[in-house]
């Protein structure tokens, strides 16, 4: 039975090859423009977590602030400073911390043979590699041993490089820090970075605890660290529990310490993204809709046409869920074909677009969070399912046409 349903449907469109053609052409634009338009949606997504990938995703920094709450007898305004203590505070109370450095910062002279630039010098332990996600592209990077023994050791970021030493391999070499020798040990790959206000790819990091050798570390900059699971606001809470009972401050008092929270970025940006995509779906769904409606068009033309074969068809036996099968098959045919093609258009387009340009207009190194276009498997799936839906919609009206007509008059149309 659905066999030979099917080879009438297969008849039908190639005894009407024009007309078929030209419907499955409608539909092919449709389904590839569905896809595009959410393959687009996905590619922003992934540009936007490649973008957040070039620092890590689940890290936090506690930055020191002024409290704008009262707290028990103290007034607001206090100015809150954090100690190394508050390190060791943070990585046993919350217990979701997996890597955790205090951050000291300064900018200084830095000479290299007859050079000198002013650059950025962080003081970390070694654990803000991988909290920050930081690859080196020859040498090492800062060590345990260097920390225990406030090793005179320095790693420079790409650009730090480049102004000091040009073509020359800097590992081995020494530079002053400050006025003071420290050796180079490593240089980082470039990381994504905006403009020339921007010092990503112009720090010196340095020991932790060297770097009070160039400067008072009883209070520091900050601290940074990473997290298991993605409990990001609870692990926000927690910290900031801490520092509030550590520093007497109003626990709801944000401007106390401030937060940074990549996760919280991030998830912004992805209801972003997926709002553009639901739109961009939309859209998609709309373009296919005027092949549906063409689709609709001429099967109720088709409907017309055969009438009296209809007819034949019904005085022969035929019942009326035979007849709206029938035409329903050869709608979903046509439809299939086109999606097919037109998922093989999607495709070829992808494939011949490549990267389109986002993130590294604004922004050096950053090829990475351009555009591109991700056709995912998710997205074929969703964009059958409009396919599906569109073709059982313009089928079904011509279908049921066909299938309520009496077979007295059909046999009489001429």
């Amino acid at each position: 039975m659905l066999r030979d349903v099917m080879l009438e449907a297969g008849n039908a469109m190639q005894h009407n090859r024009r007309r078929a053609t030209l419907t499955m052409l409608g539909m092919a634009w449709g389904i590839a423009t569905v896809v595009l338009l959410l393959a687009y949606g996905s590619g922003f997504e992934r540009a936007i977590d490649n973008i957040f990938a070039n620092w890590g995703t689940r890290i936090m920094g506690v930055m020191p602030g002024r409290t704008s709450l009262q707290a028990g007898g103290s007034k607001a305004g206090v100015t809150v400073r954090l100690k190394l203590e508050d390190v060791d505070r943070l990585q046993n109370d919350v217990p979701l911390i997996r890597h955790i450095t205090p951050d000291a910062s300064l900018t200084s002279n830095v000479q290299f043979d007859g050079r000198t630039q002013q650059l950025p010098v962080d003081g970390f332990r070694p654990a803000i590699q991988r909290i920050r996600n930081l690859r080196v592209d020859y040498g090492r990077f800062l060590t345990d041993e260097d920390e225990l023994r406030r090793a005179r050791v320095a790693v420079l970021s790409s650009e730090a490089k480049t102004k000091l030493f040009s073509g020359r391999f800097p590992v081995g070499e020494q530079v002053r820090i400050g006025g003071i020798s420290f050796l180079v040990a490593g240089v980082l790959e470039p990381k994504m970075q905006e403009g020339d206000d921007d010092n990503t790819n112009r720090q010196v990091y340095i020991p932790f605890s060297t770097m009070g050798d160039l400067k008072d570390t009883e209070y520091i900059d900050g601290i940074w660290f990473d997290y298991e699971g993605m409990n990001y606001e609870g692990v926000e809470h927690q910290a900031r529990s801490v520092m509030a009972a550590a520093h007497q401050f109003n626990p709801t008092d944000k401007r106390a310490v401030w937060i940074f929270n990549a996760m919280q970025e991030v998830t912004q940006f992805h209801i972003i993204s997926t709002g553009l995509k639901v739109l961009l779906g939309f859209i998609g769904l709309l373009t296919l809709g005027i092949g549906g409606i063409g689709l609709m068009n001429i099967m109720l033309v088709s409907v017309t046409q055969r009438t009296r074969e209809i007819g034949i068809e019904k005085a022969l036996g035929a019942q009326r869920r035979h007849i709206l099968l029938q035409f329903l098959a050869e709608a979903m045919a046509i439809t299939f074909a086109g999606g097919v093609l037109g998922i093989v258009l999607a495709y070829g387009v992808s494939l011949s677009v490549g990267r389109m340009p986002l993130y590294s207009r604004i922004a050096q190194n950053a090829e990475a969070g351009d555009i591109r276009l991700i056709i995912e498997p998710a997205n074929l799936l969703v964009a059958t399912g409009i396919l599906i839906a569109v073709g059982l919609v313009s089928g079904m009206l011509p279908a049921l046409r066909a299938a309520s007509l009496d077979p007295v008059e059909a046999l009489r149309y001429e």
